[in-house]
């Protein structure tokens, strides 16, 4: 195994108190801030719509904190699930899924994968667990193929055999509409919601000409959707009022959303999505609401110029909770729900990318107050985050490294 230990003793306070199911995180306490972690020259003058969307006051974790590298021995991971004995179900972009001991020991690819597009920003993506995966031993993933006319975000199920070298039974559940030559923003994370439904994001596929389906009903580019877990939609989603909506949508007006989380009190949904040149998103998902891209963006073109009117608000289309100018590519995301590091409690932890740290967002009343950037110094493109059962909090990187980061 290889270990890196990096400790974080840190100056500062964040308390976080409990709350209910059904409130907002009033009684989360939020100790003294200090000025925002991004001090570079934003890419617009764009102002936000409240105080506290963008550039929160700092904060810093006092409890010590451990990280270490469980092993680097990973080829462009991408997504993470916690197996009930401690090991971790990872996928790896080029197609393979891998078990990986706490020992940090890596095992042979699983068999029985179908086939991934791994060009560009395609291949094996986001995973998740059946919750009765103890007894059924189903898992979910989505992934980029091929089909005609294109390449398309598509979600399977399968279930991993007893000795788990195998995914029995792979089928393929659920296909996006709207294939597209391009072979970038698939999005694409995977999860649970509380009534047993599948969510999963769906990038709108950058191309000029494939960004405005992000606002039609009638393509699931650029969308979130919720599905049965044969594929269908599910009962209960919202209507859209436009001819031939589909039946599946959830939310729309996405770019790239490649993060996913339910909030562990109030069982909201929240999301993260890359923008463009500037306007990374993080969104507190409202059923059947319109996250506005490209109508609405925080950002530029990466050659400078205003994307469409250049306007960031419009009537019917939701502001984001929080946005980054410069990005930091917010990929894969967990809400804290431990009880081993008290400050963290109800607290967002997303994988950057190109900002390469782990940046953990403080909510309060849906709103963020503060932000910090952890394990900036690594140098890692961190491209997914989960809470094990232990507590621990675990992250994969483009380098190939699986971390876990724990109070001391």
């Amino acid at each position: 195994m290889i270990i890196q230990k990096s400790i974080f003793l840190l100056v500062g306070m964040l308390a976080l108190g409990s709350c209910s199911s059904n409130d907002n995180d009033d009684n989360t306490n939020v100790g003294p801030t200090g000025p925002p972690v991004e001090n570079e020259t934003p890419n617009t003058s764009y102002q936000p719509a409240f105080s506290g969307q963008t550039r929160a006051g700092s904060i810093q974790t006092t409890t010590e904190i451990e990280s270490k590298v469980i092993t680097n021995g990973l080829s462009a991971p991408w997504g993470i699930a916690y197996l009930p004995d401690g090991r971790l179900l990872i996928t790896e972009k080029g197609g393979n899924m891998k078990i990986v001991t706490q020992a940090g020991v890596v095992g042979n690819a699983i068999t029985g994968v179908p086939a991934v597009n791994p060009a560009e920003q395609g291949g094996l993506l986001g995973i998740c667990l059946d919750p009765a995966f103890e007894t059924n031993r189903m898992i979910y993933w989505t992934f980029s193929e091929v089909v005609a006319g294109g390449n398309i975000t598509a979600v399977a199920k399968g279930r991993l055999s007893d000795n788990y070298a195998a995914i029995e039974n792979a089928t393929v559940i659920y296909r996006s509409n709207t294939p597209h030559q391009s072979a970038k923003h698939y999005g694409s994370r995977i999860l649970f919601d509380k009534t047993g439904n599948l969510l999963v994001s769906i990038g709108e596929r950058s191309d000029i000409d494939a960004r405005p389906l992000a606002q039609s009903v009638t393509s699931s580019l650029g969308k979130i959707v919720r599905i049965t877990t044969n594929g269908q939609a599910a009962s209960g989603n919202p209507s859209f009022t436009q001819s031939g909506a589909l039946a599946e949508l959830y939310s729309i007006g996405h770019r790239n959303p490649q993060g996913l989380a339910i909030h562990p009190t109030t069982g909201e949904l929240w999301q993260g999505e890359h923008g463009p040149r500037g306007g990374d998103e993080i969104n507190r998902i409202t059923p059947g609401a319109n996250y506005g891209w490209p109508t609405i963006t925080y950002g530029i073109e990466y050659g400078g110029a205003k994307i469409g009117e250049g306007i960031t608000q419009q009537t019917g289309m939701e502001q984001p909770v929080y946005y980054w100018d410069p990005v930091v590519s917010p990929s894969g995301m967990t809400f804290y729900a431990g009880n081993r590091v008290k400050e963290w409690q109800n607290n967002l932890f997303i994988g950057a990318l190109s900002g390469m740290h782990i940046v953990r967002l403080a909510i309060k009343d849906n709103k963020v107050a503060g932000e910090e950037r952890l394990l900036a110094s690594e140098g890692q493109r961190f491209r997914d985050i989960i809470q094990g059962k232990d507590e621990a909090l675990y992250a994969v990187t483009d380098q190939g490294r699986l971390y876990k980061i724990d109070k001391k």
